[in-house]
């Protein structure tokens, strides 16, 4: 009777753990970059908003996860690829729409041109953003993807925000594209302070998500955006987001009421 017992007491917790939505195995592997203040290391461990919004989603949830801060051609990749991977944060596109499954929003991010403060350019379209000098972007951005598909020749990539910046900074390049979440420690990488530039032009409006991979269970992703919903509409997600981000208003899109549902994302 011991033995019978104790294995029905195993196939109990093989059928409740089956149920829980995490059938590709007990430990999510996350993948994130540097990418402040949204996710980066801090004495080499990943922090960030992203990051406390993770673990707190974990915590509702039940899943175990690891989280893995490694560049982000890396990250992107690895979240394509086995059950259970994941990144955060990206922008959901339409080029990467069927690429992952898809939880949030987390955060409402606006692409804009930017130029020290005085020089004198003005940008109104993109067709004028079009005939100026060289206009330095990460090459790994979804902003350089979009740029590039909406025909802008005069693209300089580099390899990384740092370099952008530096390049801002040492007049280089005129123009650099960063977005209004991360601008102010993007802009800090270069040594430039938001003082020092200016805004020209915002040509994209973008969400945030956590991304899974497509093998990932539906339910897994469900219970993820069902804890993360809940967290909007008890205002845990709000004291995440002004924490890191203070003074800033929730914009349209991260705030659920009570009874409403993001999944229609």
């Amino acid at each position: 009777m011991a033995m019978h017992g104790a294995r029905w007491r195993w196939l109990g917790c093989l059928f409740a753990f089956c149920l829980s939505g995490v059938s590709q195995g007990d430990t999510l592997q996350l993948y994130t970059e540097e990418y402040p203040p949204m996710n980066f290391a801090r004495e080499g461990r990943p922090t960030g908003m992203a990051v406390d919004l993770v673990r707190e989603l974990l915590a509702r949830t039940g899943d175990g996860a690891r989280i893995h801060l490694v560049p982000w051609a890396r990250a992107y990749r690895e979240a394509q690829g086995e059950a259970g991977h994941g990144v955060f944060v990206t922008m959901r596109t339409a080029e990467r729409e069927k690429l992952f499954k898809w939880v949030g929003p987390v955060a409402v991010v606006i692409t804009s041109f930017y130029a020290l403060k005085g020089s004198g350019i003005r940008v109104e379209n993109l067709e004028q953003a079009g005939k100026l000098g060289s206009i330095a972007v990460p090459r790994q951005w979804y902003s350089y993807q979009e740029l590039r598909a909406r025909g802008l020749n005069n693209l300089y990539a580099v390899s990384g925000p740092q370099q952008m910046m530096d390049m801002l900074r040492h007049r280089r390049v005129p123009v650099v594209v960063a977005d209004n979440v991360t601008l102010e420690s993007l802009l800090a990488l270069g040594g430039l302070r938001l003082e020092e530039v200016e805004p020209l032009y915002g040509f994209l409006r973008s969400e945030a998500y956590i991304a899974f991979s497509p093998a990932t269970d539906d339910r897994l992703i469900a219970q993820w955006q069902q804890a993360l919903d809940s967290m909007k509409a008890d205002g845990s997600f709000a004291l995440i987001y002004r924490r890191w981000l203070p003074g800033s208003d929730l914009p349209p899109g991260l705030i659920t009421l009570p009874g409403e549902s993001s999944l229609a994302h």
